[in-house]
């Protein structure tokens, strides 16, 4: 139950973040960075009543945290802006492409084993993304490029990020620790990003007094606040809760649900439609995640803290 329960609290991150760029029109770097502050502040209150002691780390790791928070930034502005272009269900499932990355990039960067389940995996991730994205139909790249461009780019920063986080759980960091630094520094790097390029690169405020875009629009600032206490504290919260009862690929497996319900929610909330292709897609998909999961246990999580 804490697992499913995960998987429909971290479903609805695209719906809020939909929801805000629809609503407010709520640039999507702008989106992104106040993510990242909220989250910081909500686990910077948590911890510090709870792990005050491991809330120290070395200046050596401040400098990979930097890396790393580097990474969940781009990630998360690519994220955030193919919710905009594609729409939540869709963008959702694109991002599921990481999977298919990361057992790619396992194999350059960390010379992991590449069997044929994990090739058949990779091959049915990507079949199923071109049909999901419309790549198989001419006018879609016509239309949608940069939609179709960021959202299977999302996947790849993902993957990136998993693996990175392999590697600081290596260095013995603590999870929940090494997610508020990474947040701050992806929130700091974000705020550049925005005042250094605001008006020229799409998606961030054209001025600095655009940082502040929704204003006294109280009811836009809560949803931000449960886009970062809801999906990112709550839904990992209880996806670790899970890995206390259940194997961590049975639980994995289970929270790799997401895209299903990211897609009903969307339905009823939002009026997002799956066309018959695009649900074959997200089958062949979701049925390659199942291989990796189920055959390769060895291979990093999908859903690591913090992800989307």
């Amino acid at each position: 139950m804490a697992a499913f329960a995960a998987a429909v609290i971290l479903s609805t991150t695209a719906i809020f973040i939909s929801h805000l760029s629809v609503q407010y029109k709520l640039p999507a770097l702008v989106l992104a960075f106040w993510r990242e502050v909220f989250v910081f502040i909500t686990l910077a209150i948590i911890l510090g009543f709870t792990r005050r002691k491991n809330m120290r780390v070395d200046i050596k790791d401040l400098y990979y945290l930097g890396l790393y928070g580097l990474v969940l930034a781009l990630f998360n502005a690519l994220w955030t802006t193919s919710v905009v272009l594609n729409g939540a269900a869709v963008s959702t499932v694109l991002v599921y492409s990481s999977a298919a990355f990361t057992a790619l990039l396992g194999r350059w960067l960390l010379k992991e084993s590449l069997g044929w389940i994990k090739l058949l995996a990779v091959l049915m991730s990507f079949g199923g993304c071109a049909f999901v994205a419309g790549a198989h139909d001419p006018v879609v790249w016509q239309t949608n490029l940069p939609g179709i461009v960021i959202g299977v780019t999302s996947g790849l920063a993902y993957a990136i990020y998993s693996l990175m986080g392999r590697t600081a759980a290596n260095r013995g960091l603590n999870p929940w620790v090494t997610i508020m630094y990474t947040f701050a520094f992806a929130a700091c790097l974000l705020l550049l990003t925005n005042l250094l390029f605001g008006g020229k690169l799409p998606g961030t405020a054209a001025s600095p007094k655009e940082i502040f875009w929704l204003g006294d629009a109280w009811a836009g600032w809560g949803v931000l606040l449960l886009l970062a206490a809801g999906p990112t504290v709550a839904g990992f919260g209880l996806y670790n809760v899970s890995l206390g009862y259940l194997p961590s690929s049975v639980a994995n497996l289970i929270v790799s649900t997401e895209p299903v319900f990211t897609a009903v929610i969307a339905y009823l909330l939002l009026g997002e439609q799956l066309t018959s292709t695009q649900i074959f897609g997200s089958l062949f998909i979701l049925g390659g995640v199942a291989l990796m999961r189920v055959f390769e246990k060895g291979l990093a999580p999908l859903v690591e803290p913090a992800g989307v």
